[in-house]
């Protein structure tokens, strides 16, 4: 790839930056972690998924030559040259190069709540290998270079950067891709029975049953027209139900917890506060509805380690 910050970046090989910032009083909702570029040839080289930490951020990782190895759950991989690595943390996956390999990559990692939802519904429409668009890498590199420049050494500009990193793969895996009618039909049919039935199971296998597909192709379709995950949608759905419920003031906690389709009102006062930092009964008291955001407009975020939870209910 002729790219003049790709090449500068090479030239600087290996180079890399540990992201610690200051944090204000106000949460960001994308950062980045670390980035860089790194010429690896010895196996010592080699990341476990499971073993660092349960602090979520990801890793996205761009191969300019040789070959990485990439077990992600059950499936295995060759990162190739002109592919990229997207990967969760905590998660299921490891990431190695083995005796007289050679893995020459740069690399992004990201945090934050939005950040992480985006590259979730990224993960569930690709997979963990991407071919992004010589246009996406080019500006990816860009970012990396900015990111390891001095120009990001206050939290909002890291926080531009780490954002700008999102929609970047958010343009290339969704932007230019528009359900066929047929399907768009169908993701239609699934979200007015996912609104019918609040109050009772929706397994992803039920769904996927509601739209006439394959789980997989159903949970590929649905991330690629709503943005997110099957279950993580379903969940959303509940806890904005929710909020309408709990400010009527004619249900107590645990009839809106059952009305909303959680069968323990103490896991879903502890969902509920994780989303929106209150407790249900705080929330109902202090009247916090004209806060809530309207499901035409941006959904409140997950805090880190909702998500997991969530498809865990949803699918269990």
């Amino acid at each position: 790839m002729g790219n003049f910050v790709l090449d500068e970046l090479r030239r600087k090989a290996p180079v890399g930056r540990l992201i610690s910032l200051p944090r204000g009083h106000q949460d960001l909702h994308a950062m980045p972690v670390s980035a860089g570029y790194e010429i690896r040839t010895k196996p010592d080289y080699d990341w476990d998924g499971r073993k660092r930490g349960q602090s979520p951020f990801s890793v996205i990782q761009y191969t300019i030559a040789g070959e990485g190895n990439l077990r992600f759950e059950n499936r295995r991989f060759r990162v190739k040259p002109g592919e990229t690595m997207l990967t969760l943390i905590p998660h299921n996956h490891r990431y190695w190069l083995e005796e007289g390999g050679h893995w020459e990559f740069f690399w992004i990692s990201l945090n934050g709540e939005e950040a992480m939802r985006i590259q979730r519904a990224v993960l569930a429409t690709t997979g963990p290998v991407l071919s992004l668009r010589e246009k996406t890498v080019e500006q990816l590199a860009g970012c990396v270079n900015r990111l390891l420049s001095e120009d990001t050494d206050t939290p909002a500009r890291a926080s531009a950067v780490a954002y700008e990193v999102t929609m970047l793969l958010y343009d290339d895996v969704f932007g230019a891709h528009a359900a066929p009618p047929l399907e768009s039909r169908a993701m239609r049919r699934v979200i007015r029975f996912i609104d019918a039935n609040l109050d009772a199971p929706l397994p992803v296998e039920r769904l996927a049953e509601v739209s006439g597909f394959s789980r997989s192709h159903f949970s590929r379709i649905f991330a690629e027209t709503e943005g997110m995950p099957p279950a993580e949608y379903v969940l959303l759905r509940r806890l904005k139900l929710s909020t309408r419920l709990l400010t009527s003031g004619e249900h107590t906690v645990k009839e809106v917890a059952g009305m909303t389709g959680f069968s323990d009102p103490n896991y879903f006062a502890k969902v509920f506060r994780r989303y929106f930092r209150v407790s249900p009964t705080d929330f109902r008291r202090i009247g916090l509805a004209a806060s809530i955001i309207s499901l035409n407009a941006e959904t409140p975020d997950a805090a880190p380690g909702v998500h997991k939870e969530a498809v865990d209910y949803d699918e269990g």
